[in-house]
């Protein structure tokens, strides 16, 4: 890898890291962590690790669509964003979950799905 390469590649994680805490304070704010873990500037995606709180909050889901939604309208080089909350592995080791628990979320399709989709995020 090039020098210029790997500058390019330390801006872009800059901006992306930027962007999540100028954007979504409510991660930190709530004891929760973003880190990304993987980034493709050729391809142009970003894989994108949510840890702490996170794992396991019901409002994860909505955090997680607004990222990918926001994120490569406001960060031209992104093309394509993979979140999750990293409940089975983290970012390079940094935010695992305790694993073996699933959470579960609101407006998963149980047996008897409740129309209560649960709190709306502020985003």
């Amino acid at each position: 890898m090039s020098t210029e390469s790997a500058d390019g590649d330390g801006d872009l994680r800059d901006r992306i890291t930027n962007f999540l805490r100028r954007n979504f304070p409510q991660i930190q704010m709530h004891g929760g962590d973003a880190a990304i873990s993987h980034l493709d500037r050729e391809n142009g995606e970003v894989h994108i690790q949510l840890g702490g709180a996170c794992s396991g909050c019901g409002i994860s889901p909505m955090t997680i669509q607004a990222i990918k939604s926001r994120m490569v309208k406001e960060i031209p080089e992104i093309d394509t964003v993979h979140a999750d909350t990293g409940m089975d592995s983290g970012a390079d080791g940094d935010l695992g979950g305790t694993g073996g628990t699933t959470p579960s979320f609101p407006g998963d399709g149980g047996e008897e799905a409740e129309d209560d989709e649960g709190p709306q995020a502020p985003f």
